[in-house]
């Protein structure tokens, strides 16, 4: 599967984000195009580029980024790689985290800082509106409404076309729903790590589209299991781990991220995995304690 044959993520189906998104279920993050430590430029830019471009003519539909990233380096990456944007394309950012170094995060979902991040991710993708804003994280030193009110305000003000969170608890979801529309949630999760298993189906009660990060998990007993299941099916690791994310509910929308178009293809191959219900009711079965969202 992995090298025989190259799928396009429309294998995967399609899933509408907020009602009027029409994407195809196997995305793209782009995260992995910034340098070590996710800072600054990639040690092949040319190559980032392509990878980019060759994302869309596998059609993939939906890139997720963020302002954090580089900082601002995979969003300027994007822009110069692919636009003017083909048609259809949903590019989804987030704003909310800051990158003081390499390998380091920080807080900053304060109103001004959110919609200073804003003005800076429209200037670097050169979009007059955001499809997707999603608030990185919530920010212990604000208040969680007020973070969302200003995503609401600019959403207003037609800088976003919709809000989405990133790094919550189902909580989290239903306050930001009294609040505005929200359109996607972006939790770590996968077959291994489940501490996010009802909020996707929560998601999915509410036609609200989930992204998972980090898909393989992190323990050696997932590892071995998936291994198995590869083996059996031909299929790489992660190809499993991503079909079983796209047999796990009809919201979820993968986005795996990688610089090198070898692997862009094999991931976007996965679309095509028919994954037997044995297996995926084995590799359900497996799991591991929760993991710091810092890394």
């Amino acid at each position: 599967m992995n090298t025989q044959q190259t799928l396009t993520g429309a294998a995967a189906g399609t899933f509408t984000i907020g009602g009027d998104l029409t994407v195809n279920r196997m995305g793209y993050g782009a995260m992995r195009i910034t340098g070590a430590g996710v800072w600054g430029p990639p040690v092949d830019k040319a190559a980032a580029v392509t990878t980019l471009r060759r994302a869309i003519d596998l059609g993939v539909n939906l890139i997720d980024t963020a302002d954090s990233y580089g900082p601002g380096t995979s969003e300027e990456l994007i822009a110069e790689g692919l636009y003017p944007y083909p048609n259809g394309l949903v590019i989804a950012t987030k704003g909310g985290w800051e990158r003081p170094g390499p390998g380091q995060w920080t807080h900053n979902a304060s109103p001004k800082h959110l919609t200073g991040a804003l003005e800076g991710s429209l200037k670097r993708l050169r979009l007059d509106r955001i499809d997707v804003y999603q608030l990185h994280a919530p920010d212990n030193a604000v208040s969680f409404e007020a973070s969302i009110e200003a995503l609401a305000r600019l959403r207003e003000q037609g800088k976003i076309r919709h809000v989405a969170l990133s790094n919550v608890t189902r909580e989290h979801v239903e306050r930001a729903r009294v609040i505005v529309p929200i359109v996607s949630v972006q939790n770590r999760y996968s077959f291994a790590d489940r501490e996010s298993d009802f909020i996707v189906d929560y998601c999915e009660q509410n036609k609200i589209g989930f992204l998972p990060w980090a898909p393989l998990g992190q323990a050696q007993e997932a590892h071995d299991a998936i291994k198995k299941v590869a083996k059996d099916l031909d299929a790489s690791p992660l190809q499993v781990a991503l079909a079983w994310l796209l047999k796990r509910s009809k919201v979820i929308l993968p986005i795996p991220g990688t610089s090198s178009v070898k692997h862009l293809e094999e991931n976007i191959a996965a679309a095509g995995v028919e994954l037997p219900q044995a297996a995926y009711d084995n590799l359900a079965a497996v799991s591991h304690p929760p993991a710091s969202l810092r890394g």
